[in-house]
Order: structure tokens, then C-alpha cells, then sequence
């Protein structure tokens, strides 16, 4: 692909204005949605040969979640938008001031390999909905599921609208040199300031989607098996290769042996007692995370799974105990199904534990009492937090989901969504009737009656 001629022609169609209309973007909308359908067994066929994802969970945790984004956009989308009044300060009156959403124009999305459809298509229904072009990039890690996409779009969108571009780091790097006017990129801490480089060059809007280690908190006064059955399931879904999957567990020392123990009940009813065979458990990604993951293996005490398979690029369920918070599975985010489990006497422990580690994407805690869940949002930084629950803080439509600082940047889902690919313009129309010519020079007014005169028209 001639990225340079494919970007040209992107930025041609969007300013034809063919993607303004309210009418266009709804049967952009539709016609996606239409696509999801009708290419969803080749879709569901990827995702199991990249991830061995079962049909139920891919299309619960990939498929439904897009569809849920685009129907809510129809729902919504002629409220979106629609101009908001503004207020205007008296000195210009008579005037009328509103807030116009505007597409910001071309746009480059990237998706990474561990949810490869949903966040693509995710990030792609708001661009959509805000009226934009937008060129995709899937991750060459999922390739099955990157060639369904590539089907999908290409047979339902002409490429000076919608296009997708599939590769490895020579063609994300060939891509970050053209200019865009937004970048949205969903995927590692260090790949997401490669490209904030690249964007500043062409001083390029960006929302970074990125990870960290998720903490989970557990105090004693917790419903125990409830809090182990969440943490369990949040963790080990898609072979814990999920962003905001708990990454490591801090618990309260009285209650760290009924945790495990729950824990272990909880993987045993999941997936029974060989994983492996279990058509509801994934697989790691390639033999490089394999590698990697097997290594931290030897941080901890192994007290439920460990066992593992090069070949099927299998790592079992795995708990550590006994885990030192400066090894190396406490230093890099895990991204695979291996769950530390730490104990910490008193609350402020736990949060001095967190609080020199880079901000993670999510926060979980469980607790009964109000006043812990007050401190605990005070005490923590966190891109989002989700208290008793784990990872479902993200499903919705009606909730921002972004990172803060090592975790990201922007948010998006909805209309945090629409905004994240729109500028908000700010339009004022005056008034040829009156003009107050106490703004002109020669200056007519002491510094005193000035200051009182400007208090007043400016409304404070």
C-alpha cells in the first residue's frame, strides 16, 4: 500500500464533506453493524485460531461489545451532534455563542493482538459517528483475525472512506510518518510514546490506550469467596492477556488463606481439573509471550497451576505466593494467567506499596466499608476503579474508559467516544446593531472604572 497516495486520498473524501452528514454516518453505522452479522463466523473462526478463544466468550467479549457501541451511537447520535449554547459576556452583546462538534478529519486507528476485533471496531464506531475517515492498523500478531477484518472492511467500504493496512513495525512506522489528524492506539507503555513522538512532529491529536499492573485490594471485612470467584474470573478470562485483568493481588493478611483457598475453588469450578481441556480457556499469544511468562514461574511459591505446554502455547491457571514486591513478575505487567498474591497488615500499607508504581489502568477493591472505599480513592491513582467487581467497569457505554499517565491518555466508549475523534468548536455570531465604543482606543477610563466596568461584562 502507498500510504503517502491512500492518506491523500482519505483527506480528498473528507474534504469533499460526504462524511458530515447526519444521514451518512447513520448508514455507516448500520452498515457496520450489518457487516458484524454477516461476517461473524469468519470473525469467530479468527479469533479461536489467533487466541483459541470459544465462540460464546470471543463473541461476548469481542463482537457484542462493538455492537452495543454502534447501536448506542444510532441511538444518540443526532443528540451528539447537535450545537450546545454558550453563554456570552455582556460586552458583546447582542450575541449568540454555541459549541459546533466538528471530525477532526483523517484518522489512524491501532489495535492490538489481545482483543484484536473489539478494539478496533470500538474505537472505529466513534470515529465513524464523529464524522471521520479512518485508516486501521489490526495487530500482525492476530493475523487470523486481522484477514477477517480485512474482508469485512473491504468489502463493505470504499478505501477513500474507510481503509486497513496489515503489517508488522515497518508498516506502523511507515504509517506514524504521514500526516493524520488523529491518532487513537490501544497497546503497550513503550510502543504508545514511539507514537506521541511520531504525532508531535505533525502536532497530532492522540488518545493512548495503554496498560500497567492492575492492583487488586482485598481488606478482610470482604465477602471472600465472592471477592476470589470476580478476581478469578476478571484474571484468567482470555489467559489473562486482558489490559485491565487484576494484574497482582494485595490482601489482608487474616484473610489471605480463605482468599486462596476460594481462588482455588473458583479455577477448579471454571475450567476444572485439567485446563487444557477446558473449551473455555485461551491460549498466550505467540512463543515470545510464552517465554516470557514461564519465567515468572520462579518468583514465587506456586500454590494452584504452573503447568505448561511450548508446543500449544499453553501456561495453566497459576497462583504465586510467598512474592516479593521488588521481583520481577511485581516490575512488568504480567498480561498472561499467572496471579501474585501479596499481604499487607494495614490498609496504608498496601496503598504505600502502590503509590511510588507507575498509575495503572484500573483499580480494584472489595470492601463493606464506605469510609475504606473513600480512602482508597483518595490514597490511589488509577486510570478507572472498580469497587467489588472486576474489569465489568469497562463493558458499558455510559462509563469514560482512559488511562492516566503510564496507563494512557483520552478516553473513549459513547460520547466520551465521539468527542475523543471531534474538536469542540466554539462559534459566536454578534449582533451589527450596537457597539459600545468604550473598548476602542483612545482609552476614556481610569484603571479603577475599568476594572469595575470589566467585572461587570464579563460576568464576574
Amino acid at each position: 500500500m502507498d500510504f503517502a497516495a491512500t492518506v491523500q486520498r482519505h483527506r480528498t473524501y473528507f474534504q469533499s464533506g460526504a462524511t458530515r452528514p447526519l444521514e451518512f454516518r447513520r448508514a455507516q453505522l448500520e452498515k457496520l453493524l450489518d457487516a458484524l452479522e454477516k461476517h461473524e463466523a469468519a470473525l469467530l473462526a479468527g479469533l479461536h485460531a489467533d487466541l483459541r478463544k470459544s465462540a460464546e466468550q470471543a463473541y461476548a467479549t469481542e463482537i457484542a461489545l462493538v455492537q452495543a457501541e454502534i447501536r448506542h451511537a444510532l441511538k444518540n447520535l443526532r443528540r451528539w451532534t447537535a450545537p450546545k449554547r454558550g453563554r456570552t459576556p455582556w460586552f458583546v452583546t447582542p450575541a449568540r455563542g454555541w459549541v459546533q462538534p466538528e471530525p477532526f478529519g483523517v484518522s489512524l486507528i491501532f489495535s492490538p493482538w489481545n482483543y484484536p476485533l473489539q478494539l478496533l471496531f470500538a474505537p472505529l464506531v466513534s470515529a465513524i459517528a464523529a464524522g471521520n475517515c479512518a485508516l486501521l492498523k489490526p495487530s500482525e500478531l492476530a493475523t487470523h483475525t486481522a484477514d477477517a477484518m480485512v474482508k469485512l472492511i473491504r468489502e463493505n467500504f470504499p478505501e477513500e472512506y474507510i481503509s486497513i493496512a496489515t503489517g508488522g513495525v515497518d508498516v506502523a512506522e511507515a504509517l506514524l510518518r504521514e500526516r493524520f489528524d488523529k491518532i487513537f492506539f490501544t497497546g503497550g507503555t513503550q510502543a504508545g510514546r514511539a507514537v506521541m513522538m511520531a504525532a508531535a512532529g505533525h502536532l497530532t491529536p492522540v488518545t493512548l490506550e495503554l496498560g500497567g499492573k492492575c492492583p487488586a485490594i482485598v481488606c478482610a471485612d470482604a465477602p471472600i469467596e465472592l471477592a476470589a470467584r470476580r478476581i478469578a474470573w476478571g484474571k484468567f478470562m482470555n489467559a489473562g492477556q486482558t489490559c485491565v485483568a487484576p494484574d497482582f493481588v494485595l490482601v489482608e493478611r487474616s484473610a489471605r488463606a480463605a482468599f486462596v483457598a476460594a481462588l482455588q475453588k473458583s479455577l477448579g469450578e471454571f475450567y476444572g481439573s485439567e485446563p487444557s481441556q477446558s473449551v473455555d480457556y485461551g491460549r498466550i499469544v505467540n512463543r515470545r509471550h510464552f517465554d516470557r511468562l514461564v519465567t515468572y514461574l520462579l518468583d514465587g511459591k506456586i500454590v494452584h497451576g504452573g503447568a505448561y505446554d511450548a508446543k500449544e502455547l499453553y501456561l495453566s491457571p497459576t497462583i504465586l505466593t510467598d512474592v516479593s514486591p521488588t521481583s520481577s513478575v511485581m516490575q512488568e505487567e504480567i498480561f498472561g494467567p499467572i496471579l501474585p498474591v501479596l499481604e499487607f497488615d494495614k490498609l496504608g500499607d498496601a496503598l504505600a506499596l502502590l503509590r511510588p508504581r507507575p498509575t495503572p489502568l484500573a483499580l480494584y477493591l472489595f470492601t463493606r466499608s464506605r469510609a475504606t472505599e473513600e480512602v482508597v480513592l483518595a490514597a490511589a491513582r488509577s486510570g478507572g476503579v472498580c469497587v467489588n467487581d472486576v474489569v465489568s467497569h469497562i463493558a458499558g457505554t455510559g462509563l469514560p474508559f482512559g488511562g492516566l499517565g503510564e496507563s494512557g491518555m483520552g478516553a473513549y466508549h459513547g460520547l466520551t467516544g465521539f468527542q475523543a475523534f471531534s474538536h469542540l468548536r466554539t462559534v459566536m455570531r454578534r449582533g451589527l446593531w450596537l457597539d459600545t465604543p468604550f473598548r476602542y482606543p483612545p482609552q476614556k477610563l481610569t484603571l479603577g472604572a475599568l476594572k469595575r466596568a470589566i467585572r461587570l461584562l464579563l460576568n464576574n
